[in-house]
């Protein structure tokens, strides 16, 4: 049966996967060692994905499929039949790409998720061919979720913290047309969804509390009054409704623009509880998502994949980071249209019990509200997020500090005030603000732990002290001289 998509359609969703990837990269060298390597090793890992499904019933629609992975600036491939089939049957042993090694250094370095991004990106593109004849099935998941394991396990050895769950394949396995339905397995989940649904909903927060808790966070100023105000004309709108006075419509729906790191997600994460704790949402979670939690790879799929995020969400707040991806400018048939028309759906059908906050930077996310009309009449409030000033930076540095037991030394104090700030003063688009704040001190703290391994019997206020030479990266060796006869 011929499938639903083709190969030219399969052809245009990788090269955007691996255009989106590639600017994702800020490092030239990194970014062109990325291009020349990818499309080889895609197609040797989608040798191993129909291996792992039926080496033997390797069709012409596979072969069209391989011929299609290819991007810009490559070599288009041309293989026979016989030349897929024998790579499927030869296929050995998952081997990380050379260029995921160099993601890796230069998550090290930065501080950036370059490296688990690829993860998620290799799981996306793998299921896309998985679904060669329109079925991924549970040995093509297990094989992609071996992929990702691999990669997501070099990570953690580098110690690259993450900053989202590793996406799996196991949401998208289908089952075969011929395959025999399990009752038992349904009626099991129908239980649990049941026992779920009869659960009492947490206990709302005091509103005090949280406020407590925003107000203790630096900096914000203009997005704490923002915030407050936005609670009080909820506040006045319920007792208007219980007057029985007429309320104009209103969306809670929300825009925060900023940079990276300036406490989109903390203050996302505490206005679910505040309206959690006046009344306006019954359960007060956040769900956390990006592009890739959202859009699939192939037809069909987005759609499914956005609804199981939004159910996640119904009670609380969806919280979508870098927003604006979900709008291929270049493409009008990107997926990520898709999952914006279900969104806008869910936003009307759950508008008293679901609160939706995209977030990004500021041009961007401008240009991404106003890409579709639906979204523009959703989203009317916009918070937006400064930069930390230089005193704000040592501000955090010491809240981290303190909280972990650490205590700076007056020369490390002084050393770190200069540091924070030249960051400031010399911020470029790469600026972290507060996530620049926490890999300094994540590399002070391994560095300190270092040199007092090496101290014979460290006191107390050693084992606490933090001390310049802890905060400044190591110089580089310079070459030893040539020596010449």
């Amino acid at each position: 049966m011929r499938g639903t998509m083709t190969a030219s359609e399969v052809h245009k969703q990788y090269s955007e996967a691996v255009t989106a990837f590639r600017k994702l990269i800020p490092d030239p060298g990194l970014r062109m060692s990325f291009s020349r390597q990818v499309d080889s090793c895609m197609r040797q890992y989608i040798l191993g994905v129909w291996q792992a499904d039926n080496a033997s019933s390797i069709t012409p629609r596979h072969v069209e499929f391989y011929n299609a992975v290819w991007s810009a600036g490559n070599p288009v491939p041309s293989a026979l039949y016989w030349e897929v089939a024998a790579g499927v049957a030869n296929f050995d042993l998952f081997q990380p790409p050379v260029f995921f090694e160099d993601l890796r250094q230069y998550d090290r370095r930065k501080g950036t998720t370059l490296a688990r991004r690829f993860a998620d990106q290799l799981t996306l593109i793998l299921l896309l061919f998985a679904a060669v004849d329109d079925v991924v099935s549970e040995s093509e998941a297990g094989f992609v979720n071996a992929c990702n394991d691999a990669l997501i396990r070099l990570c953690d050895k580098d110690g690259l913290r993450a900053d989202r769950p590793a996406l799996k394949a196991d949401e998208f396995i289908a089952p075969r047309p011929d395959a025999p339905q399990a009752p038992v397995r349904q009626e099991q989940a129908a239980a649990q969804e049941a026992k779920q649904e009869t659960e009492q909903a947490p206990e709302p927060p005091k509103l005090e509390d949280v406020l407590a808790e925003l107000d203790s966070l630096c900096g914000l100023d203009q997005v704490k009054k923002d915030v407050k105000s936005l609670i009080n004309l909820v506040k006045v709108r319920k007792l208007r409704q219980e007057a029985g006075l007429p309320v104009p419509p209103m969306s809670l729906h929300l825009v925060f623009m900023g940079n990276p790191g300036t406490g989109k997600t903390t203050v996302a994460r505490l206005l679910a509880k505040i309206y959690h704790a006046i009344g306006v949402l019954s359960k007060g979670q956040l769900v956390e998502v990006d592009r890739s939690g959202l859009v699939a790879g192939f037809v069909g799929q987005t759609a499914i994949k956005t609804q199981e995020v939004v159910q996640k969400a119904i009670g609380g707040v969806l919280f979508i980071d870098e927003a604006y991806a979900l709008v291929n400018q270049e493409n009008g048939n990107d997926f990520g249209h898709e999952a914006i028309e279900v969104l806008l759906k869910n936003m009307e059908d759950h508008r008293d019990d679901l609160i939706v906050i995209v977030a990004g930077y500021t041009g961007l996310m401008e240009k991404f509200i106003h890409s579709n009309p639906g979204l523009e009449s959703r989203f009317n409030k916009y918070f937006f997020f400064e930069d930390y000033e230089a005193g704000q930076l040592m501000e955090i540095f010491r809240s981290m500090c303190k909280k972990n037991g650490y205590a700076l030394s007056q020369e490390a104090e002084a050393w770190a005030e200069q540091d924070f700030k030249d960051l400031y003063e010399n911020r470029d688009e790469n600026f972290g603000n507060a996530r620049d704040v926490r890999n300094l001190f994540e590399k002070a703290v391994a560095r300190q732990s270092d040199r007092v391994a090496r101290l014979e019997a460290p006191t107390k206020d050693q084992l606490m002290e933090l001390l310049p030479e802890d905060l400044k990266e190591p110089e580089a060796e310079e070459p030893a001289p040539e020596h010449t006869i």
